[in-house]
């Protein structure tokens, strides 16, 4: 909380946000690089893929429980994933940042439209369409 009370105005918040959009971008990168360098050191040799025929990726890698498994036996094309969920929450942190700076500045208007978008974002992450 000491963090919250030391952040007074717009530019201590701007700075906030700018810097947790910085290290979830450069950690995302880090990450998805060690995965495509994994990912050749085991497949870098091996024949050219056939694209005549699209063949999509297996359920272990399109739900989260998925890409945690994979981390868990450490597979390149699960740390690639991971990297690319990193990617994907950078701005949904930056929105919830933005969420608390506006309630330490006791801005009602933008923390419910904050709380709009953060509550649209995430209902079309994990509630939407079900096909």
């Amino acid at each position: 909380m000491k963090l919250i009370k030391t952040l007074t105005g717009d530019r201590d918040i701007a700075l906030l946000v700018g810097q947790v959009l910085r290290t979830g971008v450069i950690t995302a990168s880090a990450i998805a690089f060690v995965g495509g360098v994994l990912y050749l050191a085991k497949h870098g040799a091996d024949s050219l893929p056939d694209y005549s025929t699209f063949t999509g990726e297996g359920k272990e890698y399109t739900t989260f429980g998925g890409i945690f498994r994979g981390l868990t036996t450490f597979r390149p094309s699960a740390v690639i994933q991971f990297g690319a969920l990193i990617l994907l929450a950078t701005p949904i942190l930056r929105v919830f940042f933005s969420l608390i700076g506006f309630a330490v500045e006791k801005d009602r208007m933008y923390v419910v439209i904050t709380l709009l978008v953060l509550g649209i974002i995430l209902f079309s992450m994990f509630g939407g369409l079900k096909v």
